[in-house]
């Protein structure tokens, strides 16, 4: 009797660490969406009080028109994990740029305060 009860409460826990383990998978790794997006490189920075990471801010609509930016534009936040990717950016700002980013579900701390995580850059003429 002892013997079914300690099993039954080693599966249990070892059934809540395999959940525990896929929600967290699910939560911060997992790719929700990728693709690129596209305006004027705004602001580029690195930041943190413990744990430094690079973050960023393009303008989006009708920056490529005319090179003005109106009121109601938008603004695309993003956090960049690769050092290689954010000196591109850090020697760019104020130009256009393409970049591909990576959707999670929700920012993990290590990698920045965004959802958006970018992984490669183009200069636009």
């Amino acid at each position: 009797m002892k013997r079914g009860i300690k099993k039954g409460l080693l599966v249990l826990f070892a059934m809540a660490i395999i959940i525990s383990g896929i929600l967290i998978y699910g939560k911060y790794f997992y790719t929700y969406s990728s693709g690129y997006q596209a305006g004027l490189l705004q602001k580029f920075s690195h930041k943190g009080n413990l744990i430094k990471t690079y973050e960023g801010e393009m303008i989006l609509s009708r920056v490529a028109e005319n090179r003005s930016v109106s009121g109601a534009s938008e603004k695309f936040y993003f956090s960049v994990t690769s050092k290689t990717i954010a000196n591109q950016l850090d020697t760019i700002q104020g130009q256009m740029v393409i970049v591909h980013y990576k959707q999670k579900n929700a920012p993990l701390f290590l990698h920045g305060d965004s959802e958006y995580l970018v992984d490669g850059v183009k200069v636009t003429p």
